[in-house]
């Protein structure tokens, strides 16, 4: 799915106005319906609902979404703030219907008036002051009534986006002023700001709604920017013929493990072999053997000098792919070891966790790494490779960046775990939950995406399938233990389920 930006999102609307066709307040009834179906789903009829607008066209949307609960036999009161000089014809004619109806108490605020707004407990707040046609910071009244609004402690739910943000870039913005939804409701496409961490006590849990953009808008559209849905992975997965065999589906290698870090190359290579390579080997050191062989007798061992840690030649020229990093300390020997790997192997390289951090103290080694390579950093890592961010969108545009200077993939892993490409688009990802935040998550991503390179996936198909997997194991491991109880080894041994509802779906 494309993520549209503010001014593509209203030539989907202008499009679908003009080939549908279908008239402007006609579509904004359908977006309002959209929002009065989802709330009356989620909250009942017998919730009061005290909706704030703005005279623009989301102003118009809550001004719909009024009369439609109202029919509804809801308890509704709407209060009305001018933020913009002039009202939008749509929003005119929705307050004229609104009206009509005759069902609803219009209050009109003023700077003087916001004081006397009083929400009590139990009502749900509808925010449909600016929408995405907001750019800059809230400031004067409009400011004074988002801060008002905050106040009350009410569930907020925002319509298309929380009043006050920014739909493209808020880096330049205090967001001193901005709503603190509960729920956003967005229409067809998410917003880019949606999915940055310092915008997530403004968005909440954010859902997008169907309203009938025209299906043949976002074939014609250029965007750098892309949401994974369950549906896109799905077409991208290969299929099993039936005369198969082990050797058909790759021999990846795992580098992982030192002394006392034996459990991240466990988690790795257990889901290496979860994510459906046909041989997967570990290269750890000689003190690990005997665990690895015992916790992962599917994977066979590869011949390493070193004995609490990786050290010396680590053989390449038989494997499909390389997968190094986890728990593998930052020895000396280790760096010399890593440096050889990566001078030696051509092939698909999947880099993640100290496999980071020595390149990050040793940068020189970035511009070696062959095309296509992989790294899979926490923000942590990600700032020790580059450098420190201010937030995520910052942070973002650093790996956009990065990526295409390098021809490699970076994936930067957090609650929508971002992929960005060497031809500058990024992929966000839309499985997963907190739960996963837990120490060893990141050494299961590093397992899949590296069995899915030794299968033959792309880079681009590896980082998207591998990170969607990942977030649906744990999904499901959350599901079933809590999202407090999931561990990272109920990833690795839930990624067969996920792979059943991806390939069932």
């Amino acid at each position: 799915m494309k993520i549209l930006s503010v001014a593509q999102t209203k030539e989907a609307d202008a499009f679908t106005i003009a080939h549908e066709p279908v008239a402007s307040i006609d579509l904004m009834e359908r977006a309002a319906l959209s929002c009065t179906v989802w709330i009356l789903k989620k909250f009942g009829r017998n919730f009061p609902f005290r909706i704030f607008c703005g005279n623009g066209n989301n102003g118009g949307d809550g001004l719909a979404i009024a009369r439609q609960l109202s029919e509804q036999g809801c308890d509704v009161k709407v209060f009305l703030l001018r933020i913009s000089k002039e009202d939008a014809p749509d929003f005119n004619e929705n307050l004229s219907r609104l009206k009509k109806s005759g069902k609803t108490e219009i209050s009109v605020l003023t700077d003087d008036t916001i004081e006397l707004v009083n929400v009590t407990e139990g009502r749900i707040i509808i925010d449909a002051l600016t929408g995405t046609g907001f750019k800059g910071e809230a400031a004067g009244t409009f400011a004074h009534l988002i801060d008002k609004m905050n106040s009350f402690g009410n569930a907020i739910v925002s319509i298309d986006i929380p009043s006050g943000l920014n739909g493209d870039d808020n880096s330049s913005s205090s967001l001193k002023h901005v709503v603190h939804a509960k729920f956003t409701l967005t229409f067809q496409y998410p917003k880019l700001q949606f999915l940055f961490s310092e915008n997530s006590s403004f968005v909440g849990d954010f859902h997008i709604l169907d309203i009938g953009i025209h299906k043949s808008f976002p074939e014609q559209i250029n965007s750098s920017f892309y949401f994974n849905t369950k549906e896109e992975i799905k077409k991208n997965l290969h299929t099993r013929e039936k005369f198969s065999h082990k050797g058909t589906f790759g021999h990846a290698l795992i580098v992982a493990g030192s002394k006392g870090k034996m459990g991240a190359a466990i988690l790795c290579a257990r889901a290496c072999l979860r994510s459906g390579a046909g041989l997967v080997s570990a290269c750890v050191p000689r003190e690990g053997n005997l665990i690895m062989q015992t916790a992962v007798p599917e994977a066979m061992l590869v011949e390493q000098e070193g004995t609490d840690f990786i050290s010396g030649k680590i053989p390449v020229s038989e494997f499909a792919a390389i997968g190094a990093g986890p728990g593998l300390g930052k020895a000396k020997e280790t760096e010399t070891a890593l440096r050889q790997l990566i001078n030696s192997f051509n092939g698909p390289l999947v880099l993640d966790a100290d496999a980071l951090n020595i390149i990050s103290e040793n940068k020189n080694l970035l511009s070696i790494l062959p095309k296509e390579t992989i790294l899979t950093p926490h923000p942590g890592e990600f700032d020790r490779l580059t450098q420190k961010h201010k937030n995520g969108f910052e942070r973002m545009k650093t790996q956009k960046e990065l990526a295409a200077k390098n021809g490699i993939f970076i994936v930067l892993k957090g609650a929508y775990s971002s992929i960005a490409c060497p031809d500058g688009k990024v992929y966000f990802n839309s499985s997963g939950n907190p739960g996963m935040a837990t120490g060893g998550s990141g050494d299961v991503l590093t397992g899949i995406i590296t069995g899915l390179r030794a299968q033959g996936y792309s880079s681009l198909e590896s980082c998207r399938i591998g990170v969607y997997l990942h977030g649906l194991a744990g999904d499901i491991s959350a599901s079933a233990v809590t999202e407090n109880g999931v561990i990272a080894g109920d990833i690795s041994e839930n990624i067969g389920r996920a792979w059943k509802v991806l390939v069932e779906l």
